[in-house]
């Protein structure tokens, strides 16, 4: 159907896997060389885009949420968010990244609106992806993988899923407009990348490096100290991924090492250098489940039961943080989101247990009663 086949290259930051000894494709696609083949996923999706909408919004006011995020968004998806926005069918508030695919498209269109809310729906910023997971061994590491990759022979690292010079390029072209920047970075070598594009940006344009423009290093699960010490220098606000040390925790011990696992999404040294940073579950990679999140944070507890990382457990508090007040503060929000405050939006969820004190081990187990979206009830729970 997508016609792949042994005379197919693989495109820039994408690799077509073959059969061992010929170059016939396997089956496998990853990064960029996958990209065809989601967006034929969304065309069949298409016809039946209504009702898929309106039934993420319930499953996302189940679980508490009253501020959802789209990723990487295509123009005529932003287009069909904003009808369903004016048709008043947005029970929640919806926060969309464009594309980079379209960035000057997107920047040359003078009515294209960029982080002001129209009933409920805003285009916030850029997003770009830097590499790919390190579960798939994509990720873009300055050190090896420990375990093969496929169709790698030496020095396997993982793909930038984009050159340093089209990185620095992308950014200057948003800094220049003022274009808030969220950027896909797993391995510390894509994270190398985002910090030289920053660099290379600020001094090109003529900006302040450390301007309050809140650029986002999506993922940064395996940040170093030095690295963090950038973020916190350049007021970066990364958006952790801790999620991943139950799904996937036993696998980066064996693919990276105990040392690289043990310091992925490092919210504890984050807290303790003054960074504002947020959680997130990524889905569909991980499922929407704040709680859940909560839970990974503070515990890091494997699918084994191992503890990956327990000095970068966080406090139940600065977990919750996480995904409220600091999630707020990444979208500008801060004045009207994120906390319980006189004078902000009465967006807020009740629980059957508190977080802050229960068992730190139930955490993923609290149920949400009640979500409150602007001051109206948008779920409330069956009565057992």
């Amino acid at each position: 159907m997508m016609n792949i086949t042994a005379n197919s290259e693989n495109p820039a930051g994408g690799n077509i896997a073959r059969i061992k000894g010929s170059n016939e494709p396997n089956g496998l696609v990853q990064e960029t060389a996958m990209y065809p083949f989601v967006r034929n996923m969304l065309e069949v999706l298409a016809p039946n885009q209504g009702k898929f909408f309106e039934q993420t919004q319930d499953y996302y006011a189940k679980n508490g949420i009253t501020t959802a995020h789209n990723g990487s968004t295509a123009r005529n998806t932003i287009q069909f968010f904003q009808k369903q926005a004016d048709a008043g069918k947005l029970k929640i508030d919806l926060v969309a990244l464009a594309g980079v695919s379209d960035l000057d498209e997107n920047l040359a269109d003078k009515n294209f609106v960029w982080k002001t809310y129209k009933n409920g729906f805003k285009v916030q910023g850029t997003k770009i992806v830097a590499d790919g997971s390190p579960q798939g061994k994509t990720a873009y590491f300055s050190q090896p993988y420990l375990t093969p990759v496929p169709d790698c022979e030496k020095d396997c690292r993982g793909l930038p899923s984009v050159s340093p010079d089209e990185l620095n390029e992308m950014f200057v072209k948003a800094y220049a407009r003022d274009n808030q920047l969220f950027i896909h970075n797993n391995g510390d070598g894509a994270t190398d990348m985002l910090i030289k594009a920053h660099e290379y940006a600020v001094k090109k344009t003529g900006q302040a490096a450390d301007k309050d423009r809140r650029t986002v290093p999506i993922h940064a699960q395996f940040a170093r100290p030095d690295q963090l010490a950038a973020f916190k220098k350049y007021n970066m606000v990364p958006s952790f991924f801790t999620n991943h040390t139950y799904f996937w925790g036993d696998v980066h011990v064996k693919n990276l090492g105990k040392k690289r696992a043990d310091f992925s999404s490092p919210i504890a040294t984050a807290d303790r250098m003054g960074l504002r940073y947020t959680n997130h579950s990524d889905d569909t990679v991980t499922p929407v489940d704040p709680l859940f999140l909560v839970w990974s944070a503070v515990n890091r507890t494997s699918r084994s039961g191992k503890i990956i990382g327990k000095n970068e457990r966080a406090t139940p508090y600065q977990a919750l943080k996480a995904i409220t007040s600091n999630a707020a503060y990444e979208y500008f929000e801060e004045d009207s989101k994120g906390t319980l405050t006189p004078g902000k939006l009465a967006d807020l969820v009740i629980l059957d247990a508190n977080p802050l004190t229960i068992e730190t081990s139930k955490l993923k187990d609290i149920k949400v009663i009640t979500t409150i979206k602007e001051g109206q009830t948008i779920y409330q729970r069956p009565v057992q």
